[in-house]
């Protein structure tokens, strides 16, 4: 087990995220002794979805307008559809993706997630995976698609789906 007790980890979501593509690696982080902070553009609660659902409520730790990426180690970037998709078109999620990235810090999205990162032009050159909808956007921001359950491209951390899970969070707590 990998020891993150002085480590700080930003996980930056919208409402639709895919609720276990948060939950998961969360309990993983905070299980390796990290300090978790669920930055949102809602101000108080942010809502998961479950597959073809609304799932959960949690609480928002942090505004993503008041968030200081100088503050954390790491980012996580959940999937769902919803939620990437509201994500990549708010400028402030977008430099705070940029400022974690062009710090050198870790950055580890799965499933549609991907799309910010996209939009954040820190996929060119890479080797990434991504859920399979998400494979051409990709390719035509100049990536290197592949069909993997995890690639680890540097600090950039990608993943497929909730199936890949397991190795998701692995890599994630290697990485971090």
């Amino acid at each position: 087990m990998e020891n993150l007790s002085k480590k700080k980890i930003a996980v930056l979501v919208a409402n639709g995220f895919e609720q276990i593509e948060m939950t998961s690696p969360i309990d993983a982080l905070k299980k390796a002794g990290a300090a978790v902070d669920i930055i949102s553009p809602e101000k108080e609660k942010v809502k998961g979805w479950k597959h073809t659902e609304w799932g959960d409520e949690f609480s928002v730790t942090i505004s993503l307008e008041r968030a200081n990426p100088a503050d954390y180690d790491a980012l996580l970037l959940p999937g769902g559809v919803m939620n990437p998709d509201k994500l990549r078109m708010d400028t402030i999620a977008i430099d705070f993706v940029k400022k974690i990235f062009h710090t050198n810090k870790p950055i580890a999205a799965i499933c549609h997630g991907p799309w910010i990162l996209i939009n954040a032009d820190i996929v060119k050159g890479r080797k990434v995976t991504s859920w399979p909808s998400v494979k051409m956007d990709l390719i035509n921001a100049g990536a290197q698609w592949v069909d993997e359950e995890v690639v680890i491209d540097g600090k950039l951390i990608t993943s497929r789906k909730p199936d890949d899970l397991a190795a998701f969070n692995n890599a994630i707590l290697q990485i971090f």
